[in-house]
Formats: structure tokens, C-alpha cells, sequence
């Protein structure tokens, strides 16, 4: 169990980018009181927390109505994880991983950016959604397993509101240098991770 609450937080780690979020937390909001700071942080982790249990435990069950099996969505899956992998060791941005430019200077101009782009897609995105639907079914129903899933996003999450609540220190005293050190140590975590689920994809397909 806590061998998988700690792969949960690695994953969602990765995949969500806390450092990195608090950093455009602070560029989308220089002209917000502290009070309207903290209610934007608090409303788009709500949010996204609400996006990611809906994938976490009802994924599977929307997968099956499309018809894609779980060793397509592995696959599928450690393809998006580790083209993010890849973005974030050499520093680039992620694509459409993350909001495009027009998306986010949309964004800049509206008064609440709660739901758009901080809860999606920049906490509950693609690559986040994927893992939760990966890790709950890594998990095969067990419920202490769930649980130690759903602990490590929380905790993820956690730490996300945490670092909006402070994106301002949090910029200031990690200083460009630092969130590329963190957001790439993340990166090669998240590739090796990313292997291992194409991994056990194609060994579940019965391809080999």
C-alpha cells in the first residue's frame, strides 16, 4: 500500500506540475487582491479534485462503453506520459499538453480563471486525467490499493493549493533555475514511468 501511495504521488507529480503551476498561477493573476488569490487557488483545485476522482473511478466504466481496452489505454497513455516526459527534461512547454498562447492570454483576460485554464487544463489535464484512469486500474478493484491511489492525487493536490496560496514566494525563491531543476527531475521520473505502463500495455495486448 505504501509502496503505491508513493507511486501515485510521483505520478500525479509529475503529471500535474505543482512548481510549475504555482509559477503560472502567479503570471495569471498580478492584479488580484491576496483574498481574490486564495479563492481563485481554492476553486480550481475544488474543481479539478471533482474532474479527477470522476476519471479516477469512472473511467473504466466510460472506457468500456467506447469500446478500448485497458491494455490500448496503457499504451495510449505512456505515449501522452512520455511525450510530456520528454517536454519537461529538455524544457520545453508540452504542446497541447498544457494551454496554448491564445488559450491562455483568453484566459489572462477574464476576471475568473478557475475552471479555464487552471482547473483544465493546466491541473486536470490530459495527461493527469490518464494517469488516474491507469493508476485505479492498476489497482484491480482492491480497495486499499484505491485508497492509496486517491492518497497520493490527494496529497498532490494538496501540495498544489499549498504553492498557489504562496506562487508569488514560491517564484521569487526558486527563481527560473529552480523550477527547471525540479520540472526535469520530474520529467525523467515521469518517462520511466511512462515506459513501464507502455510495458505492461503490450504485454496485457498479447502482442509478445
Amino acid at each position: 500500500m505504501f509502496r503505491t501511495i508513493i507511486l501515485s504521488f510521483a505520478t500525479f507529480f509529475a503529471t500535474i506540475g505543482p512548481v510549475d503551476l504555482a509559477a503560472i498561477f502567479a503570471a495569471l493573476t498580478p492584479y488580484h487582491a491576496a483574498g481574490e488569490r486564495r479563492l481563485l487557488a481554492v476553486r480550481a483545485v475544488s474543481i479539478a479534485s471533482g474532474i479527477l476522482f470522476f476519471f479516477a473511478f469512472g473511467g473504466m466504466t466510460l472506457l468500456g462503453w467506447l469500446g478500448i481496452s485497458l491494455a490500448a489505454l496503457r499504451i495510449s497513455g505512456g505515449i501522452l506520459l512520455l511525450v510530456l516526459a520528454i517536454s519537461m527534461v529538455f524544457g520545453r512547454n508540452g504542446g497541447e499538453l498544457r494551454s496554448s498562447e491564445k488559450e491562455t492570454m483568453e484566459a489572462m483576460q477574464k476576471k475568473d480563471i478557475a475552471v479555464f485554464p487552471l482547473a483544465m487544463p493546466l491541473i486536470a489535464g490530459p495527461a493527469s486525467t490518464g494517469a488516474a484512469v491507469l493508476l485505479m486500474a492498476g489497482a484491480k478493484g482492491h480497495p486499499l490499493e484505491q485508497f492509496a491511489v486517491i492518497v497520493g492525487m490527494m496529497a498532490v493536490l494538496c501540495v498544489t493549493l499549498l504553492l498557489f496560496m504562496a506562487a508569488s514566494g514560491v517564484q521569487r525563491v526558486l527563481g527560473v533555475t529552480g523550477l527547471h531543476v525540479i520540472s526535469r527531475m520530474a520529467g525523467l521520473l515521469l518517462a520511466a514511468l511512462a515506459v513501464q505502463f507502455m510495458l505492461d500495455g503490450i504485454g496485457e495486448s498479447g502482442v509478445l
